[in-house]
């Protein structure tokens, strides 16, 4: 009687080899992804958890930035860098305040002006759906503006919600505003000793790449900043000049809508002149709200053939589908916030990326940053 010989069991190489080379790639690619995604979905979760902190923070950073090298232009005239840091955040805060004060003061001012433009057109309409096309009778168009009054009454519950909505939110962004505040004061003055706390949790043998690669970021910012103010300036006096031409009222805070709008690239330039558009169809009639639609093309054909390219193109070298995509994230993730915030950070990580990236010497690099070029600024640099 024979006994069938045991089969030996199969080695692990051999299991492994059993199974189609396809099939392991693709589930080694599928799980690798799965774990990229939940720590993705893990570092937006806490940045929507503590976006109180977060978004005062990278506010500060943007401020500072753009703050800091007046700051370093004082302490080169040998002032005390703690009256530097006061000098620019006093001159800062009043020409910001000074702006909103003269804006709301223009805006105060041309109100009655529209507000009877706006009379006049809603009569020019009414006449039109009376004795255009339409024909529509005096009742109807009663009944319509009846059924809207009715309607905001039967949602008074959910319109009194929203305002006190509101209300929280105008108390939250006051505390964002203080603690921005907070936070670009020590930015300003002790930014250097702040960063090389940072840079010290980096691995010693890997420190100092690091250190180069956040100063190569910081510096990319400053230079988006720069590029973003120059090209917000010559959007808000391009469009200004041809609503004053024009004649649309209320030229002042549109202007001042076009150039914070401009701190949203593409996007953000898009909606102001958007604004202006009805503004003046509303006030001005159609053939000037043509008009100045072909402006608005004009100033934004500028930007994006000129100024984009030559500014912002040479600052931080973002192409601008990488822009776009970036934009709309970041308003999708934390709305508008996000969309503010979504194209400097970008800048950074592109900077800090190819810093780490790169083959070249550190120490060449490091002699390249001419940003905060004091030793007692520069992050990661002793006092």
């Amino acid at each position: 009687m024979t006994s069938e010989p045991k089969k030996r069991p199969l080695a692990p190489l051999e299991v492994t080899n059993a199974v189609p080379r396809g099939l392991r790639v693709s589930a080694a690619l599928a799980w690798r992804f799965v774990v990229v995604i939940a720590a993705l979905y893990v570092l937006i979760w806490l940045g929507g958890y503590f976006s109180t902190v977060l978004i005062p923070l990278a506010i500060a950073l943007l401020l500072a930035a753009l703050m800091a090298p007046g700051v370093e232009k004082l302490v080169e005239w040998r002032v005390p860098r703690a009256l530097s840091a006061a000098i620019v955040l006093i001159a800062g805060l009043a020409a910001i305040g000074g702006l909103l004060t003269f804006v709301i003061s223009e805006f105060t001012t041309g109100l009655p002006q529209l507000q009877t433009q706006v009379g006049q057109s809603l009569d020019t309409i009414e006449n039109w759906l009376q004795q255009g096309p339409l024909h529509l009778r005096d009742e109807q168009i009663k009944d319509f503006i009846s059924n809207i009054i009715d309607t905001i009454k039967n949602n008074q519950a959910a319109i009194t919600s929203g305002a006190l909505t509101t209300a929280a939110s105008i108390g939250e962004l006051l505390a964002g505003f203080v603690l921005t505040l907070f936070i670009l004061i020590f930015f300003l003055y002790d930014g250097g000793n702040i960063w090389k706390f940072v840079v010290r949790g980096v691995p010693e043998h890997v420190r100092e790449r690091a250190d180069v690669a956040g100063r190569r970021s910081f510096s990319s910012l400053v230079s988006y900043i720069r590029a973003t103010v120059a090209v917000a300036v010559v959007d808000a006096v391009g469009i200004g000049i041809g609503l004053a031409i024009v004649g649309v009222p209320l030229v002042v805070p549109l202007s001042a809508l076009v150039f914070l709008g401009a701190f949203i690239p593409i996007i953000g330039a898009v909606i102001a002149g958007t604004v202006a558009i009805l503004v003046a169809l509303v006030a001005n009639g159609f053939v000037a709200a043509l008009v100045v639609l072909a402006i608005v093309i004009g100033v934004m054909q500028l930007e994006s053939h000129i100024l984009q390219p030559w500014l912002l193109g040479r600052a931080v070298r973002l192409h601008p589908l990488a822009v776009v995509l970036a934009i709309t994230a970041g308003l999708v993730a934390a709305g508008i916030p996000g969309a503010l915030l979504a194209v400097p950070l970008l800048a950074v990580l592109n900077a800090g990326i190819k810093s780490l990236l790169s083959d070249r010497d550190r120490d060449t690099e490091a002699d390249d940053i001419d940003v905060l070029a004091d030793k007692g600024s520069r992050p990661g640099a002793t006092e």
